[in-house]
C-alpha cells in the first residue's frame, strides 16, 4: 500500500530511504569509486594546488550565492576582499555574504583534522550542522538577514516555525530533532571513500528535505557537501561540485525537487519518499562531480597552462606591463616544477642581461605571475585574476565576461 500524502512531517520514517536499497546502492558505490580514483588522479604543484584552492573557495560562493539569486559581480568579489564594499547597500550586502561564504569555507576546512572518521562523525552532528549555518552568517548585520515576517536569522539556530518550501512541506518544527538525528546517524557511519560518497549525495538532499533553518538551508547544505568531499581528500582546492551544481542549476533543482516526491508504486523502494527519485538525484551528482573533474584534468594538463601562458604574455606585452614572452619558459618551468625557485635560479632562465631579468622577474611579481614571501626570498608560480581566461579558460567564464 502506497503511503499516504501528507501536510505535517512528524516521524523520520516518513523520509525514508535515506540511501537507497542494496540492488540500486551497489552500482552507485561501485561508479563512486570510480570517482574517488578520478580524483585522486589530479595532481599539481602544491604552490599552484593552494593557489587554486584560494580561487575556488571565490568562485564557491559566487556559484552557491547564484542559485539563491544573491550572487554579485565576479568583480565585485575581488574588491570586497580588499575591504572595498560598494556605496549601493543591496551590492554592498551581497558583497558581505560572499565574504562570510569564502571565509566559512576556508575556516571550517582549517577545523577538519586528518582522521577521515573523526571528520565524517564530526559533520554528521547536529554540532556541526549548527557550527556550519553560523559560520555563513554570524557576520551578518541584522538588517542583512531579515526573514518574511521581518525578523532576523539567528545564526545556527534550528527554526522554531513551520516552513514550506515550493510544494514541500518541511517537517513539522517540533520535531525537527528526531529527524536531523535520524539523518546524522544514517549518514555518518559509512567510512570507507566509494560508500561514504554516496552517503554525501544521498544526504545532501535529505537535509535541503528537512530545512532545518528559516533561511540559508541551500547554502548550508552545499557547504556541508563540500566539507564533506574535503574531508575524504577527494577536492584538494583542484575541483567543485559547487560550480557544476550552479552550472546545471535548472537540473539541479529539478532533481532535488523530484526526490521530494512520495513513493510511485510498489516498485518503487520500500520508504514514504521515492527511491528511483533518490538514486536519479545521486546519479545526477556523482556525473556533476565527474564533469568537473575531467574539466579541470584538462585544464591543468601542462601543454594547456603553457598554451594558455603563451597567450596572457602575449596580452601582458600588449598592456606595455613590462613582461616579455621571454618569461614563457621560466614561468612553465615553475608550474610543472611546483614548489619555490631561488630567484638566481630563475633569472637563469631568462635571456638577456642582468638588468633585463632583474626588470623582467620585478615585472612578474608586481602582477602576479610570480610570489614570494619576502623581499629577496625564492619565487613560485601564481597565477594573476585577469590571466584566468587565458591560462584556466571556462572555468570561471563570468569572471572571463568582465
Amino acid at each position: 500500500m502506497l503511503p499516504q500524502i501528507v501536510d505535517r512531517y512528524t516521524h523520520p520514517a516518513q523520509f525514508q530511504p535515506l540511501l537507497p536499497g542494496e540492488r540500486k546502492l551497489s552500482p552507485l558505490i561501485e561508479r563512486a569509486h570510480g570517482v574517488v580514483d578520478a580524483a585522486r588522479s589530479l595532481q599539481v604543484g602544491e604552490g599552484l594546488r593552494a593557489q587554486l584552492a584560494d580561487l575556488l573557495r571565490v568562485m564557491n560562493s559566487f556559484y552557491s550565492n547564484k542559485i539563491e539569486g544573491e550572487h554579485t559581480r565576479p568583480a565585485d568579489l575581488k574588491r570586497a576582499l580588499e575591504r572595498q564594499f560598494d556605496d549601493q547597500p543591496d551590492i554592498a550586502r551581497k558583497q558581505r555574504l560572499a565574504v562570510a561564504h569564502m571565509q566559512a569555507e576556508a575556516a571550517l576546512e582549517r577545523r577538519l583534522g586528518n582522521d577521515q572518521g573523526q571528520n565524517l562523525d564530526w559533520l554528521y552532528s547536529k554540532r556541526a550542522l549548527s557550527e556550519i549555518h553560523d559560520a555563513l552568517f554570524r557576520h551578518a548585520a541584522p538588517e542583512n538577514i531579515r526573514l518574511h515576517d521581518g525578523s532576523s536569522l539567528v545564526p545556527g539556530a534550528f527554526r522554531d516555525r513551520d516552513v514550506m518550501v515550493g510544494r514541500h512541506h518541511a517537517p513539522a518544527h517540533e520535531h525537527l530533532d528526531a529527524f536531523i538525528s535520524a539523518w546524522c546517524i544514517a549518514y555518518g557511519h559509512a567510512k570507507d571513500t566509494g560508500p561514504a560518497l554516496v552517503s554525501a549525495l544521498a544526504s545532501h538532499h535529505r537535509l535541503a528535505w528537512i530545512h532545518p533553518w528559516p533561511d540559508g538551508t541551500g547554502r548550508t547544505c552545499r557547504l556541508h557537501t563540500l566539507l564533506t568531499l574535503h574531508a575524504l581528500r577527494l577536492t584538494r582546492g583542484l575541483w567543485s561540485p559547487l560550480r557544476g551544481f550552479a552550472r546545471t542549476e535548472q537540473e539541479y533543482r529539478e532533481r532535488l525537487a523530484a526526490a521530494d516526491e512520495p513513493r510511485r508504486n510498489d516498485l518503487d523502494g520500500r520508504g514514504a519518499l521515492t527511491e528511483s527519485g533518490l538514486v536519479s538525484w545521486i546519479e545526477y551528482s556523482l556525473s556533476v562531480c565527474e564533469d568537473q573533474i575531467a574539466f579541470m584534468r584538462d585544464r591543468i594538463d601542462g601543454r594547456q597552462i603553457e598554451q594558455g601562458l603563451q597567450l596572457a604574455l602575449q596580452y601582458e606585452a600588449q598592456q606595455k606591463s613590462g613582461i616579455r614572452q621571454e618569461a614563457l619558459r621560466g614561468l612553465h618551468y615553475l608550474y610543472l616544477r611546483g614548489g619555490e625557485l631561488a630567484r638566481g635560479e630563475f633569472k637563469q632562465m631568462l635571456p638577456g642581461s642582468d638588468r633585463s631579468k632583474t626588470s623582467l622577474l620585478a615585472a612578474l611579481l608586481q602582477q602576479g605571475y610570480l610570489q614570494t614571501s619576502s623581499e629577496r626570498g625564492p619565487v613560485s608560480f601564481s597565477l594573476p585574476f585577469h590571466a584566468l581566461r587565458f591560462v584556466l579558460p571556462r572555468l570561471w567564464p563570468e569572471a572571463e565576461a568582465g
